[in-house]
C-alpha cells in the first residue's frame, strides 16, 4: 500500500522527535555527570595547606644572613620576596605540564596520551602528572604509582584549583618540590647546589632544578653515581626548551657544556650569632629583616678570622660596626669561629660582661670638661696619691709628674682619672652610663672609683653604645638592627664642646703602625690579669668596637688592646671605604688655647688628696688579705648551690672577681657566693686599699 507524502512526514516527525528525547536524556546524562564531579570535588577535604617554612633572617638589601630549618629538620624556604627567575618558572611549565595555565587541575589530552602509550608499549611510558598533581602528592606526602593515589591526587588537584588558583599552586611547588636529602624547595635547592638565590639562573642552573625533584636522591650530582643521571636529565630539559624556542642553538649548546655542582654547598650564615638571637626573639616570624650592610659584614668577619688567626688556642674575638648618625648596626660579629665549641664560638662576646680596662676613662673627663672642672690643657698631677686607704699606680708602674690632662688620657694614666672621677663622684658617673645607654656592673651594685678603671662589667655592645653618644656631641642614640626603628635620643650625656674636646684628644691617641693618625677617635683597654684586649673608637659618620681575649676569661699573656684590639679596629673602618666620614671640626664655643691662655681656674686641676710625703703602709686592723677558701690549686666537687668563697683581712668593702668579671659578693662580709661553672678558674679579690689576691682552683664536672 502506498504511503502518502503526509505520512512520510509523520515518520520523519516522529523520527525527530525521538532523536530530540534521546540528545536530551544525553545532555541530562552529561548535566547530571557535570554536577556530580563538581559535588565530588567540591566534597574534597583538602590537606592542610599552610606550609612551614625556615625562619629567614635578611640583611638590609634583602639578602639572606642566615636561615633556619623547620621542626621536622628540613630545609625549607620560601621563594624569594623579590620572585624566582622567569626563565626557570618557563622552563618548568614547558617539561613538566605544558598546558598548566589552561587545563582545570588535570589534563584531558596528557591522559590520553599517557593511556593510549601504555596501551600500545605495554608499560608505562609518560607520566600524564600535572604540577596541581604533583603539589597534591607534595602536600599530602602521597603515593606516586598505584591507581588510588592518582585518582587522589587528581581530585586534590581539582580542588586546588578552584580554591586556590594557578599562582599559589606554583608557589606551593617552588616551596615543596624535593631537591635531596633533607632539602625542599626551589629557593633551597638553588642554595644548596649554586651557592645563589633563584631569582637569576643561567639556563644550565634552571635546566637542572627543573629536573632534580623528578628523582632527587637518583640524580644527585655531587654524587658519582647520580652525575651521569643528573646531566642526561639536565640537557632533555635543555633541548625541550630549545624545542618550544625558550632558549636558542647557541644558548643551548653552552648550557649542556656547562659543568654539573659537584657538591652540596652551606647556607649562608653572615652573622649567625645575632641572626639566632633575633630567631629566638621573634619565634614564628618567617622573614626577620635588619640594617646588616652584607658587605660590611663579610669584611668585619674577615677581620675578625684573621686577628685570631695567630694568637694561642681558643682566643676569640668581636666586632661592631654602627652608623651613629642613624643608630642603625650594619656589622655585628659576636666570635671569631661560631661553629667551634673549644674556642666557646657558640656565645655571642658582644653581649657577654666583661672588665672594659681602660675604655671608660674618657666618660670621666668629658663629664669634667662640661662641669668646667679641667680643660684638655689642664695641668694635673700624676703622682703618688692615696684615695682613702687605696694608693693605686699606673699600668706601667712609673708616675709622670705634672702633665696635661690630654697627655694623662692620651697615655691612659690612672691617677689624673681617679682624681677627676673623685671630684665628679662615683654615683654620678655611673648616672651618666645609663644616660649614654651603657650598663654597667659593679659587685654589690654600689660604683667605687674602681670602676673608672676597669673594675666592672659591660658588654662590647654597651661600650659602642656609650662612644656613639660622645661621636655625636654628647647625645645618646639608640643603635638598633632592625629597619624603621628610631635610634630615638635621650638626656644629652655632656654637651657639644665637651664631646669636642675629648674626641679631638682621643684622636690623639698615637694609631696603630701604619695606621692613619688623627683618622679615629678611639681608646684601647686591657683588663686585670690581661684577659679582655678593647678598642673603641668612631669617625664623623660611624662607631666601633673590637674585642679579642678568651669567652672562658683565661689570661692571655702579653695580650694589650693597643697592640691587639687597636688594629682590628682601624681595619675593621678601613672596610668603610669611601664612606668614612671625617671628625668634625670644633665647635664655635671651644677653647683651643694653651695653658698659660686659659682661664685661671682651668689652668690647674688640684688633686683629690695632697701626694703624701711617704707611701702609706698598706697594713689594716684586719690583717693581710687572703682567701681562705678555696685554697691556691683546690680541685673542688660539683654542689648544687653556688660555689662559697671565704676571705680574712683586708679593709672592706671587697670587691671579687672570677675571671676577670665581677662577681656576685657580699661587699663587707668574709664570705660570698660566685657562680663558677666547671673546668679551671682564677678567683681573684680586691679591698677598699686596692690590695689583691688570687687563687687557681677546679671545678669538677658533676
Amino acid at each position: 500500500m502506498s504511503r502518502s507524502p503526509a505520512d512520510a512526514d509523520r515518520r520523519a516527525g516522529r523520527r525527530l522527535i525521538a532523536a530530540a528525547v534521546a540528545l536530551g536524556l544525553i545532555g541530562a546524562g552529561l548535566d547530571a555527570g557535570r554536577a556530580a564531579l563538581d559535588r565530588w570535588v567540591a566534597a574534597t577535604e583538602l590537606p592542610a595547606l599552610a606550609v612551614a617554612t625556615g625562619t629567614e633572617v635578611l640583611a638590609r638589601d634583602g639578602s639572606l644572613l642566615r636561615a633556619f630549618q623547620v621542626e621536622d629538620g628540613l630545609w625549607r624556604l620560601a621563594p624569594p620576596a623579590a620572585g624566582v627567575d622567569p626563565a626557570f618558572i618557563e622552563m618548568l611549565i614547558a617539561w613538566e605540564d605544558r598546558r598548566f595555565r589552561s587545563h582545570a587541575g588535570v589534563d584531558p589530552r596528557a591522559v590520553l596520551r599517557a593511556g593510549a602509550q601504555a596501551i600500545r608499549h605495554r608499560r608505562v611510558v609518560s607520566g600524564a602528572s600535572t604540577l596541581s598533581m604533583q603539589v597534591a602528592r607534595l602536600l599530602e606526602r602521597g603515593p606516586t604509582g598505584d591507581w588510588a593515589g592518582k585518582l587522589r591526587q587528581a581530585r586534590v588537584a581539582l580542588a586546588l584549583e578552584r580554591r586556590l588558583g594557578k599562582e599559589r599552586i606554583l608557589q606551593l611547588y617552588l616551596t615543596l618540590a624535593p631537591y635531596g636529602g633533607n632539602v625542599e624547595g626551589v629557593r633551597a635547592g638553588s642554595l644548596m647546589w649554586f651557592g645563589k638565590e633563584p631569582q637569576r639562573l643561567a639556563p644550565a642552573e634552571a635546566a637542572l632544578l627543573v629536573a632534580l625533584p623528578q628523582a632527587p636522591e637518583a640524580r644527585r650530582p655531587d654524587r658519582e653515581a647520580g652525575r651521569r643521571a643528573a646531566k642526561a636529565a639536565r640537557d632533555r630539559v635543555l633541548a625541550r626548551a630549545h624545542a618550544l624556542g625558550l632558549i636558542d642553538a647557541e644558548a643551548l649548546a653552552s648550557a649542556q657544556a656547562a659543568p654539573l655542582p659537584d657538591r652540596r654547598r652551606d647556607f649562608p650564615t653572615l652573622a649567625p650569632l645575632l641572626a639566632q638571637r633575633l630567631a629566638r626573639e621573634n619565634p614564628g616570624v618567617p622573614r626577620i629583616e635588619t640594617t646588616i650592610d652584607p658587605a660590611l659584614q663579610r669584611a668585619a668577619e674577615a677581620v675578625v678570622a684573621r686577628a685570631t688567626a695567630g694568637q694561642a688556642a681558643r682566643v676569640s674575638a668581636a666586632a661592631i660596626l654602627a652608623d651613629h648618625r642613624t643608630g642603625e648596626i650594619l656589622a655585628h660579629v659576636g666570635t671569631a669561629a661560631w661553629s667551634d665549641e673549644a674556642s666557646g664560638g657558640f656565645i655571642d662576646m658582644t653581649r657577654a660582661l666583661r672588665s672594659p680596662g681602660s675604655t671608660l676613662k674618657p666618660f670621666v673627663y668629658a663629664l669634667g670638661f662640661d662641669d668646667g672642672l679641667i680643660h684638655p690643657e689642664t695641668l694635673v698631677e700624676d703622682r703618688p696619691t692615696a684615695f682613702g686607704r687605696w694608693q693605686p699606680q699606673n699600668f706601667d708602674g712609673h708616675f709622670r709628674g705634672t702633665v696635661t690632662v690630654r697627655r694623662a688620657l692620651t697615655e691612659s694614666l690612672n691617677i689624673p682619672v681617679l682624681a677627676v672621677a673623685e671630684a665628679l663622684g662615683p654615683a654620678r658617673i655611673a648616672a651618666a652610663f645609663r644616660r649614654a645607654g651603657m650598663r654597667v656592673e659593679v659587685a654589690g651594685g654600689v660604683p667605687g672609683l674602681a670602676m673608672v678603671l676597669g673594675g666592672a662589667g659591660v658588654s662590647l655592645e654597651d661600650l659602642v653604645q656609650g662612644y656613639a653618644a660622645l661621636a655625636r656631641g654628647g647625645r645618646p642614640v639608640t643603635l638598633h638592627v632592625h629597619p624603621g626603628a628610631t635610634g630615638g635620643e635621650g638626656t644629652p650625656l655632656v654637651g657639644p664642646v665637651a664631646a669636642w674636646y675629648t674626641a679631638a684628644t682621643l684622636a690623639q691617641i698615637a694609631p696603630p703602625t701604619g695606621a692613619e693618625a688623627g683618622r679615629l677617635a678611639f681608646k684601647t683597654g686591657t683588663s686585670y690579669g690581661h684577659r679582655d684586649t678593647l678598642a673603641v673608637g668612631f669617625d664623623g659618620g660611624f662607631v666601633g668596637g673590637v674585642w679579642l681575649g678568651r669567652p672562658d676569661g683565661t689570661p692571655v699573656p702579653g695580650a694589650f688592646g693597643a697592640d691587639l684590639a687597636a688594629p682590628v679596629l682601624f681595619d675593621l673602618f678601613d672596610a668603610l671605604g669611601p664612606r668614612a666620614v671625617p671628625l668634625p671640626p670644633p665647635p664655635s664655643e671651644a677653647l683651643t688655647l694653651s695653658t698659660a691662655r686659659l682661664p685661671a681656674a682651668l689652668r690647674r686641676f688640684p688633686p683629690a688628696l695632697a701626694a703624701p710625703a711617704e707611701a702609706p703602709r698598706l697594713t689594716t686592723p684586719g690583717g693581710r688579705l687572703a682567701i681562705l677558701f678555696p685554697p691556691e690549686g683546690a680541685e673542688i666537687a660539683p654542689r648544687d648551690a653556688p660555689l662559697t668563697v671565704r676571705l680574712r683581712g683586708g679593709t672592706p668593702p671587697y670587691q671579687w672577681l672570677l675571671n676577670g668579671a665581677p662577681a656576685a659578693a657580699a661587699l663587707r662580709g668574709e664570705t660570698a657566693e660566685v657562680a663558677a661553672t666547671p673546668g679551671f678558674s682564677e678567683l681573684a679579690v680586691i679591698d677598699a686599699q686596692g690590695r689583691s689576691q688570687r687563687v687557681r682552683f677546679r671545678l669538677l664536672a658533676p
